[in-house]
């Protein structure tokens, strides 16, 4: 069982920066591929970033291309999601999530992770 914590949400104006953190339990973290995805009000939950276990491959969705960063830090067995130009439609709960398979296969498909935060709400005010 793998317990995922994001923390480093809030409010900020549009333009702002904000950096999110999900610390992991369990001593196998650098196995764990990780994803940060996102659920406005209304809306579908959406793939944001995703980094494989050794951080050698990084994905992001075209909305975020260029403004977020998505980094780990296998030490600290976390994962964190730096978020730069924020825009109103960036606003979302955010979640971090491990997909825990041998080979990241469709890191932006939901039903590739096994485990899942809690999320953290992010609120970008024009």
């Amino acid at each position: 069982q793998v317990q995922l914590v994001e923390s480093g949400g809030g409010l900020v104006q549009v333009g702002g920066s904000l950096r999110l953190s999900c610390a992991a339990s369990g001593r196998t973290f650098s196995r764990y591929h990780m994803g940060w995805f996102r659920q406005a009000p209304g809306k579908e939950r959406e793939f944001v970033a995703a980094i494989s276990g050794n951080g050698f491959r990084i994905y992001y969705a075209d909305s975020v291309k260029g403004r977020f960063t998505i980094s780990r830090d296998n030490a600290k067995n976390t994962v964190y999601l730096q978020m730069n130009s924020l825009k109103p439609e960036d606003t979302a709960v955010y979640y971090c999530a491990a997909d825990v398979s041998f080979m990241m296969i469709k890191p932006s498909e939901k039903t590739e992770y096994v485990y899942w935060g809690q999320g953290t709400q992010v609120t970008v005010s024009s």
